[in-house]
């Protein structure tokens, strides 16, 4: 197999959940120049219709379905409606998530439930429909989970956004032990702090702008661009045999003390 044809996705149809915008913008972005039919997913119908006409106007393969991760119904609701429109989802990007900050001494359930049931509950859902199909097809998929530092160390002020993503880690690699034998590769990317919308007060607050500088090797937060190669490369055939492992793109940071 050429270079070219490792990292090509022609003929595969991706969804990417959250990719209205920010990270997941990128990534649906990023996978439809390597030549995939990219599903761009958002709670919005205006956000969705947005980010399509973006792409279409590029001349990318996209269509879109708005549906909230966080609803069980609605997840299976639109993966019944890709059956009947003939979408065959061949690589999934799990990237829709929320953010909450509180202490955990003022923290409330409703809090810690939602922010669990959008960033794991959420991404298990999605990947058990995808993987149903992938499965039944018989000619496998890739499955591709947003982690984050906080899967490998924590933060105050986040704990339900850690505990989420450190269960991300573990059930990556309960899905590639449970579907490797379907020839499903699944894995995912740990982004660092990164320059998106969603960390623009972080990146305002000039003493919180230090901090990551400082602790970072890279003295430097990441592009989005950045997380859009590990995207593509463990979406392709580069990837077929790595399965289970948590990629972290973070300019070094969890390699420094």
């Amino acid at each position: 197999m050429s270079f070219k044809q490792l990292f090509d996705l022609s003929g595969r149809t991706a969804l990417v959940t959250g990719s209205t915008r920010g990270l997941g913008f990128s990534y649906a972005e990023g996978l439809a120049e390597a030549g995939a039919h990219v599903i761009v997913n958002g709670t919005r119908a205006e956000g969705v219709t947005e980010a399509v006409s973006k792409l279409a106007a590029e001349g990318r393969k996209v269509s879109g379905r708005h549906f909230d991760v966080g609803d069980e119904a609605s997840i299976v609701e639109a993966f019944e409606a890709f059956d009947r429109e003939g979408l065959e989802i061949d690589i999934l990007i799990n990237n829709a998530g929320i953010q909450f900050r509180k202490p955990m001494v003022d923290l409330g359930v409703e809090d810690w439930q939602r922010v669990l049931d959008v960033n794991l509950t959420g991404s298990f859902l999605i990947a058990r429909e995808a993987a149903k199909r992938m499965i039944a097809r018989g000619r496998g998929g890739k499955i591709v989970n947003i982690a984050s530092l906080t899967s490998a160390a924590a933060r105050a002020t986040v704990a339900p956004y850690t505990a989420a993503k450190g269960a991300i880690a573990a059930i990556t690699r309960t899905m590639a032990v449970e579907w490797a034998p379907h020839n499903i590769q699944s894995n995912a990317i740990g982004p660092g702090y990164i320059l998106t919308d969603m960390n623009q007060a972080l990146v305002d607050n000039k003493e919180f702008d230090a901090w990551v500088r400082a602790s970072n090797p890279s003295g430097r937060w990441g592009k989005p661009e950045e997380l859009v190669g590990a995207a593509i490369f463990l979406s392709s055939a580069a990837s077929d045999y790595i399965n289970g492992q948590t990629l972290y793109v973070d300019g070094g940071w969890l390699a420094q003390l």
